[in-house]
């Protein structure tokens, strides 16, 4: 399996940005798809934005679509998610995962990697 870290979260303001990272180790980035799931207090962890293995397509959930964009850089091992027009809404841990196949999906269940999360707060 592939090791993955977090980071870049944080707290900011409505209409501010953030852009996350996620860095893996142990096994070959590029033979994985990658995604960003979130999970709000008291709610269940849902999809945010996925990517295949090559970063030649990704997919999003609605409620982002516009103000998020996933990438990855696989010469670094990193997958990032940049945030834009941030809402209250969007406050939750962020996790990415990681599924040892070309392309992603929006079922937690298909991911076989998590990382332990990032925390966005943004405030109104």
């Amino acid at each position: 399996q592939v090791q993955l870290v977090e980071s870049g979260g944080g707290l900011v303001q409505a209409g501010d940005s953030l852009r996350l990272s996620c860095a893996a180790s142990g096994r070959t980035f590029s033979g994985y798809a990658m995604a960003w799931f979130r999970q709000a207090p008291g709610k269940e962890r849902e999809f945010v934005a996925g990517i295949t293995s090559s970063g030649g397509s990704t997919m999003y959930q609605n409620s982002v679509k516009g103000r998020f964009t996933i990438s990855r850089d696989n010469g670094k091992s990193t997958m990032y998610l940049q945030m834009n027009d941030l809402k209250p809404e969007d406050t939750a841990i962020y996790y990415c995962a990681a599924r040892r196949t070309s392309v992603p999906t929006t079922f937690r269940e298909n991911y076989d990697s998590w990382g332990q999360g990032t925390q966005v707060t943004v405030s109104s």
